[in-house]
């Protein structure tokens, strides 16, 4: 009897945790539930805007840029596009859909955009995650068991989750010329290909590997999740929502005289491509679309910086874009150069079906190209500029996009400017309270400003003489410059004074009423 008033006292605390337990569709999974935030967040801003203004008066560099590209590269047609602040502003097209009828390239034509697939099909598995349907984490099998079948490298290799898939770390080899061609096998042979086993290059989780064997994997996934097809899931819920009505998965719907003919050049002429069908790895690189109902999608992405207040009604939160721009796997790429071809290392890694790189100038662009017989594509937008640019051509693995001479337009020619982080209010008023405290020490606003660990750090008197003969050295303050932000919290400041010139830096602590943590004062000379 007392074993069985302990059993059933174990059952009801059972009972009682499971019914506390956090659900699978809470809030941070599913809705996105109502958040307490600050009233005074102040958004970065453009202190010049008139980047719609330079980038439309240069509607002809980059018609120029794009044409003399495409000629030097032999693509038989082209169409790009440049958009700001939501809008197409600048577009264009040369040359021909098809050689055989002469069809000129427009903005309307359709082209395959290939592996630009990816962000789509990575769109997709990220919705279902925040609706709560699947994890991240959860190991492929789960919605595939013949992975069950498949021969890992190592018996301490950890199971392959869907995280890894779209960081493309699951250890696959990379696949693009064999992955290309099989576009359009069915998702029976998909399965199949799987229950036969499979090679790896790596054990899972450790290298960034291109793969496109594992997006073709996740759209399996969102099928098997949605209940639909990857494809239909695809439409419904990403290109419809987004106004995308001229953006399809099978080459046979579109009007001829709006698809682009796929070619190859060789032998110093242009030669037709198979066109492949829709298929099981339609989820790698299957779209088919037009600069116009692109630039809807590019538009999209760019609408999740700044991070900000107000209406969040995309197919997916814009915190959900901002965490597909963020490098996965980064790693240093210390040989690299930027758009002049000058040494400027940079950080580089995969997101979730977008590529990020961060240059030495602080430049931050996230990119993907497309590859497919008969097709190049590439995207990249600049999410401290609000730009996006694109081009689409129909000539196999040839990329219509000159990147280093667009950005040598963008940020030489027409000079863009990022946007700026304004001064928080709490900012402002301790920068105040700071020119104050280190020319007069007074205890009482001391007490007010500085936090608990100041003094524990350094004396009082200690820092009282540091930074007394900082000041001593520059004499008379002439103008106490504005702050200078790094966040919300922390930034930096000059004083010019009679002798030189005295930098202040500090950093706050975060508690509600954030006092100062850090100070650090200097002063250098005025030179000559």
């Amino acid at each position: 009897m007392k074993h069985l008033t302990i059993l059933m006292g174990l059952l009801v605390l059972l009972l009682i945790s499971q019914c506390n337990a956090p659900n699978s569709t809470t809030p941070e999974m599913g809705s996105m539930e109502e958040l307490a935030v600050v009233e005074n967040y102040q958004v970065p801003v453009f202190s010049n805007n008139d980047r719609v203004e330079k980038i439309r008066g240069a509607a002809d560099e980059f018609e120029k840029i794009f044409t003399e590209n495409a000629s030097s590269r032999n693509i038989p047609g082209i169409a790009y596009g440049v958009v700001v602040d939501g809008d197409l502003v600048v577009s264009g097209a040369s040359g021909v859909l098809d050689l055989e009828n002469k069809t000129p390239s427009s903005v309307n034509s359709a082209f395959r955009i290939a592996s630009m697939t990816k962000s789509f099909t990575a769109m997709a598995i990220l919705k279902l995650r925040d609706e709560g349907k699947l994890s991240l984490e959860d190991p492929v099998r789960k919605y595939i068991p013949e992975m069950d079948h498949v021969k890992m490298l190592t018996d301490d290799s950890p199971p392959i989750d869907i995280e890894n898939l779209l960081t493309m770390t699951p250890g696959f080899p990379e696949d693009n010329p064999w992955g290309d061609r099989q576009l359009e096998v069915p998702n029976e042979a998909l399965i199949e290909l799987i229950q036969d086993g499979l090679s790896f290059s790596s054990v899972p989780g450790l290298y960034y590997e291109y793969s496109n064997l594992g997006y073709a994997i996740l759209g399996n996934i969102v099928s098997k999740v949605s209940g639909t097809s990857y494809q239909e899931y695809i439409q419904q819920n990403i290109l419809i929502p987004l106004g995308m009505t001229h953006t399809y998965w099978e080459f046979e719907e579109i009007p001829k005289d709006q698809f682009a003919i796929g070619y190859r050049w060789e032998d110093e002429e242009w030669k037709t491509e198979p066109i492949l069908h829709d298929g099981a790895f339609g989820a790698m690189g299957g779209l088919i679309t037009t600069i116009e109902d692109f630039s809807k999608y590019v538009n999209f992405h760019l609408s999740a910086w700044p991070p900000r207040n107000g209406d969040d009604t995309g197919p997916v939160r814009r915190s959900t874009l901002r965490e597909m721009h963020t490098p996965n796997y980064p790693y240093l790429r210390a040989g690299g150069t930027d758009y002049k071809g000058d040494p400027c290392p940079n950080l580089r890694g995969y997101g979730y079906g977008l590529s990020i790189v961060r240059d030495c100038n602080g430049i931050k662009a996230v990119s993907h190209g497309g590859a497919l017989p008969g097709y190049g594509s590439n995207y990249v937008f600049f999410p401290d500029y609000g730009v996006g640019v694109m081009a689409f051509g129909n000539l196999t693995y040839t990329g219509p996009l000159p990147r280093a001479a667009i950005e040598a337009l963008l940020f030489e020619t027409l000079e863009l400017d990022p946007r700026e982080l304004p001064v928080s209010d709490i900012l402002e008023k301790r920068q105040k309270q700071v020119v104050d405290l280190i020319q007069n020490w007074d205890p009482d606003l001391e007490a007010a400003i500085l936090a608990d660990n100041f003094y524990l750090d350094r004396s009082r008197n200690h820092r009282m003489t540091q930074i007394k003969e900082q000041l001593n050295k520059a004499g008379a303050f002439i103008d106490v410059g504005s702050m200078d932000p790094y966040n919300q919290l922390r930034g930096s400041f000059n004083i010019k004074t009679e002798n030189g010139r005295i930098r202040v830096f500090f950093s706050m602590s975060p508690e509600n009423d954030p006092k100062i943590q850090r100070l650090v004062v200097s002063f250098r000379a005025e030179e000559g």
